[in-house]
């Protein structure tokens, strides 16, 4: 068995009983098909198998490569590619395989993209107040018709509201689900269909009128979503770094360490990440440097378990996931579905 100390730094840890504890406490929530999870937070088919084995069997992906392993995994009973994409020749092929697949469209253009790679399945994408991919709601309806014209079948629509999973106050945020779901409503009731997609980790439980839910992030969690009191998921996933440099204080200068983990392994556009039992500075390139509450606890070769502020994208800078209970690696989890 492998102990953390013999792990190149830095490295990705997963806490077992942590990742146990949130993918049962969402099961439970959000049992079967009322979950779809995203696995652009995660990546790994491997973490992939475990969500589905707890009755998730359909999934939300990001990027073709995504939609292309989990169907090569055994995992494509039934994938929708939440995002635009405009050459879908390889979905095409991931379908002629065998794989459910269903894309977003909301546009004419993303219309005639499922055409002509002969895909079957589409969502109408509605701009529900992120402003990023989506239709107008009050054009859905005739973008689910012009679709059906050219013998594509609707399942649905789906709208992320994904500027309300963060907001601090719960009843600020649940104001804003309401307002994001009243949206969607009007674009459901022209576009029909059975799917009704939405939510994510910091809205899926105040969000209770779609019947699926895109939740991600939760199986690992990140310190952005930590910051909300109101959800029951634990920081699973840290960045293990190693102290290669430490400056004692000195003439009233607070004294300051350095751990090898920085933007190269980071996701940051959430902010620092945080480093229990002390104050982030800043981070460059390869380098976090921080200040511990209590400077002589720290010394040179000390293992420190960094806390990222965002997820998905430091996942996606790592090709593995070590699995531990307290300091024992006891799996690796590829993430096998980084990059494009």
């Amino acid at each position: 068995m492998t102990d953390i100390a013999q792990l190149q730094t830095p490295a990705l840890l997963v806490d077992e009983q942590m990742l146990a504890d949130n993918l049962r406490t969402m099961a439970d929530a959000l049992p079967g098909r009322r979950l779809r999870p995203h696995v652009k937070a995660h990546k790994s088919t491997a973490l992939a198998r475990r969500q589905a084995e707890l009755g998730h069997d359909a999934f939300t992906c990001a990027t073709i490569r995504e939609v292309e392993g989990m169907a090569a995994a055994g995992l494509g009973a039934d994938l929708l590619l939440a995002n635009e994409v405009l050459d879908m020749t390889r979905l095409a092929a991931v379908a002629a395989r065998g794989a459910r697949v269903t894309v977003a469209v909301d546009s004419a253009a993303t219309v005639d993209a499922a055409t002509r790679a002969g895909l079957r399945e589409v969502v109408v994408d509605v701009n529900v107040g992120l402003p990023r991919c989506g239709c107008a709601p009050e054009d859905a309806g005739r973008l689910a018709d012009l679709a059906r014209s050219k013998g594509l079948d609707v399942r649905g629509v789906m709208g992320y509201e994904g500027h309300a999973m963060v907001i601090p106050d719960l009843d600020e945020r649940r104001k804003t689900v309401d307002e994001c779901m009243a949206r969607l409503r009007v674009a459901h009731e022209a576009v029909g269909g059975d799917v009704v997609s939405a939510g994510g980790t910091g809205t899926y439980a105040i969000n209770t009128w779609p019947n699926e839910i895109q939740a991600g992030s939760y199986a690992l969690m990140d310190t952005a979503y930590a910051a909300l009191p109101d959800l029951p998921f634990a920081q699973a996933l840290t960045v293990l770094g190693t102290v290669i440099s430490t400056t004692a204080p000195a003439g009233g200068i607070p004294g300051w360490a350095v751990v090898d983990v920085g933007l190269k392994s980071l996701g940051m556009d959430h902010g620092n990440p945080a480093i229990p039992g002390g104050t982030v500075w800043f981070c460059s390139d390869e380098h976090t440097t921080w200040q511990p509450d209590v400077f002589d606890d720290v010394r040179l070769g000390d293992r420190v378990r960094v806390l990222p502020a965002h997820v998905d994208p430091t996942i996606a800078l790592h090709e593995r996931m070590h699995v531990v209970s307290g300091d024992d690696v006891i799996d690796v989890l590829p993430v096998d579905l980084r990059g494009w």
